[in-house]
């Protein structure tokens, strides 16, 4: 794949929209957000402490693989840190996974935490699920305008 196609492809501007809208509002220490498309490009909410917990491909695999075989939210273990994976998936767009990494966490607390994290997890969903419905209204109501002025320039 060409990776222009890639970089305009509606998962890719997908995911940077709902990378830009969720990650503001996170905040700065604990958790780390990131969003994975299935082309292997990666938007994290903190690049430092995302690069400095070092998840091992493994366990993204793992994840993923679970994730595509419909566990949700699928959670895996790496080291000191917890993960938390769910599909990111719109009613026209399969943008790839969200995963939440709670570095300093154990499987016991995960355990304790899962109903805040499926809580965000949803949340982030509803977010890419509303960015989607956003740029296809505003998507319906210029098509009209952009009709009128390929007309207007052939009279021209």
């Amino acid at each position: 794949m060409d990776t222009y196609d890639e970089m305009f492809s509606a998962s890719y501007i997908l995911n940077e929209r709902i990378a830009r809208q969720v990650f503001e509002l996170l905040p700065e220490q604990g958790l780390v957000v990131a969003i994975m498309d299935r082309e292997g490009n990666c938007w994290p909410s903190n690049t430092e402490e995302f690069a400095r917990i070092k998840l091992d491909e493994t366990v993204l695999q793992e994840l993923r693989a679970k994730v595509d075989d419909g566990v949700e939210p699928a959670v895996a273990q790496s080291g000191d840190v917890s993960v938390s994976a769910a599909q990111l998936a719109t009613e026209q767009t399969n943008c790839g996974y969200v995963l939440v990494a709670l570095p300093r966490s154990d499987a016991k607390s995960n355990a304790v935490e899962m109903n805040l994290l499926e809580a965000l997890l949803s949340q982030i969903i509803l977010v890419a699920r509303l960015i989607e419905h956003n740029s296809l209204l505003t998507q319906a109501r210029t098509e009209p305008y952009s009709a009128y002025r390929a007309s207007a320039s052939l009279v021209n």
